[in-house]
């Protein structure tokens, strides 16, 4: 029989972070701090707005684009936080997740070949998206000591007459990295220098702990040359509702929707109401969330230092990178034995690029009462480990 498959596609290795996903839900009573995944509840004034648009029957596709409310809000939004207008009609779309707009943009901007650097450790779809549409990944590799933010020598070092696009993942999964207004003009100047492009990552926008959080399309001269990727499943506890948007110039937007006029057609109709809810009335949740993982990061920084575990102090997102490399170990290795041996879950570096050896991601999106049993665990873990190796 002839291959049904795409090779590409058979090539592409499955989710790290699935596959640990895989193996908890076959075991029992595990202590899961391996998805990056809200503790909270959505909150009920979003969720009631939900509900009420069932019960009037708003049952409809929207427009390809997204509802016009939605945009207007989303635009109202981006202008309060980062000071950028962008115009509600031709500039925004909503998405199925911020993925689909990461996916949609790398498909409408890259032609066969061309290449898009990816600094690593990130999260797993850049990759494979890049992949799927087209085009050649480069990896930049981030390094520990420099916070795992992206340097301007770093960027400038890697590309080529053949790149288009850079990714940017800040606030960072895995790693809780974040980029500082000068980073993003230092990385800027070589952007705008070589004429290349931007798919800018801000789902965690919302989840700083050091400062506001610093877009790269408030940067002169790049608002014109950046693709923002932006949702609801972090900041608002939406993840279910799976709803997120993409804003950037008109050229760009027009081609993305209509990548998704014919693969999507639109976002969730009862999604979109309640995102509206969400950016009118959610402040104050998004505060008090955004308080609650503060507390847990401060936690999770003490028990490192209590168990002499090193791990440089992440203010972005809900993760944690600690590293394992004194047990000379390798991160799957050290995350199996763990889970078989005190039955926590989190996971290896290497899920997020092979420069993630030798860390760990342990995600604080769970209840402090876990947390605290964990890192008791991950204790008496390390403290046996470091009895075997005498």
């Amino acid at each position: 029989m002839r291959n049904p498959l795409a090779d590409k596609v058979v090539e592409i290795k499955p989710s790290g972070i699935r596959k640990f996903f895989d193996i908890v839900s076959e075991m029992d009573d595990v202590i899961s701090l391996s998805i990056g995944e809200p503790d909270f509840d959505t909150p009920w004034h979003i969720r009631d707005e939900g509900i009420y648009s069932l019960e009037k029957g708003r049952t409809f596709y929207t427009s390809n684009a997204g509802l016009k409310e939605l945009k207007e809000e989303i635009c109202h939004y981006l202008k309060r936080k980062h000071g950028v207008e962008y115009n509600p009609k031709n500039e925004v779309f909503v998405t199925v997740g911020g993925s689909e707009g990461i996916d949609a943009a790398l498909r409408a901007m890259l032609n066969p070949g061309e290449e898009v650097l990816i600094p690593q450790p990130s999260y797993v779809s850049y990759e494979p998206c890049a992949i799927l549409a087209g085009g050649v990944p480069v990896i930049i590799e981030l390094k520990a000591e420099n916070e795992f933010r992206l340097t301007a020598q770093e960027l400038e070092n890697a590309i080529t007459d053949k790149t288009k696009i850079l990714i940017l993942p800040f606030p960072n999964n895995p790693t809780g990295a974040i980029m500082e207004r000068k980073d993003l003009e230092a990385i800027a100047e070589v952007i705008i220098k070589h004429d290349i492009f931007v798919i800018s990552d801000e789902i965690y926008s919302e989840l700083t702990y050091k400062e506001k959080h610093v877009s790269i399309v408030e940067i002169p001269g790049m608002l014109e040359r950046t693709i923002l990727i932006n949702g609801f499943s972090k900041a608002y506890a939406m993840t279910g509702w799976r709803l997120g948007y993409a804003c950037g110039p008109e050229a760009i937007i027009t081609q993305m929707l209509k990548i998704h006029q014919f693969a999507i057609m639109c976002a969730p109709t009862t999604s979109q109401y309640a995102a509206v809810e969400a950016l009118r009335n959610g402040d104050d949740d998004v505060d008090e969330m955004r308080e609650a993982y503060n507390q847990r990061r401060r936690y999770l920084m003490h028990a490192f230092k209590e168990m002499g575990l090193d791990c440089f102090e992440p203010f972005g997102a809900f993760y944690v990178f600690p590293c394992i490399k004194e047990f000379d170990m390798t991160s799957d290795e050290f995350a199996v034995k763990f889970l078989q041996e005190e039955k926590v879950a989190v996971v290896p570096g290497t899920a997020f690029g092979d420069c993630g050896e030798g860390f760990l991601r342990i995600s604080y999106a769970a209840s402090m009462e876990n947390i605290k049993t964990a890192m008791e665990r991950l204790a008496e873990f390390i403290e046996r480990l470091r009895a075997e190796k005498k």
